[in-house]
């Protein structure tokens, strides 16, 4: 049996296809075709009824659907024992991180990313706010990072949540600059195979279905 991927080149869909690569679990690719609004349509709302990728669904759970990234990221992990600790506290601590991600880097920094890249009007505060929040929590992640290889100890979801975002962070217009350990971290993760298959997957679209993806997220 095998598990259906619904996704989007983003970074929250990224977290997803790494996640499986790493995991080594069979899954079909359903791309998400964002800027057509295949997301909104009711086939994808009866998998995921906030309309947002990525999605997926179990098929060896008996067509079990799970949405939200980090919730997906939890229940692979907790499927095949992998990619989070067994012992209860670095099991939290990779919990911690993970939820670091999904309540602050990702909210921060996908902000950054509209009001840089998308908004139709240029509101320098508001950019700038949302940029320097983002590099404030790299700079939290750097300090963590001075004393260990990966967030939770050995590497984990945490890594992968966190990784998916921060990668992208010239796109958000937020430098990398002095943050020697982030760096040493990005780079190290980058370079797993698994995750540059997962970074694969699904191709990514042109510069104009970006922008029109973008924007059909931002009236949404």
């Amino acid at each position: 049996m095998t598990i259906d991927l619904y996704t989007a080149p983003t970074p929250n869909g990224h977290k997803a296809s790494i996640a499986l690569e790493e995991l080594e679990l069979p899954y079909e690719l359903h791309a998400v075709h964002l800027g057509e609004g295949e997301q909104k349509k009711p086939a994808f709302l009866r998998i995921n009824p906030n309309g947002r990728i990525p999605a997926i669904v179990d098929r060896a759970a008996g067509d079990f659907a799970v949405f939200e990234s980090g919730a997906i990221l939890l229940y692979l992990a907790e499927k095949t024992g992998r990619l989070i600790p067994s012992d209860p506290l670095d099991r939290s601590r990779a919990i911690q991180w993970l939820m670091f991600q999904m309540g602050g880097v990702g909210p921060m920094q996908g902000q950054a990313n509209v009001f840089t890249r998308y908004f139709p009007e240029h509101l320098p505060s508001v950019i700038q706010r949302y940029q320097n929040e983002t590099r404030r929590l790299y700079e939290v992640l750097d300090g963590h990072l001075a004393g260990t290889e990966y967030l939770a100890g050995d590497y984990s979801i945490a890594d992968i949540a966190n990784f998916a975002w921060v990668r992208t962070h010239e796109w958000s217009g937020v430098s990398l600059e002095g943050l020697e350990h982030l760096q040493r971290w990005v780079d190290a993760i980058g370079a797993r195979p698994a995750v540059q298959r997962g970074i694969a997957v699904p191709p990514r679209p042109s510069g104009e279905d970006v922008v029109r993806m973008a924007r059909r997220i931002l009236v949404e």
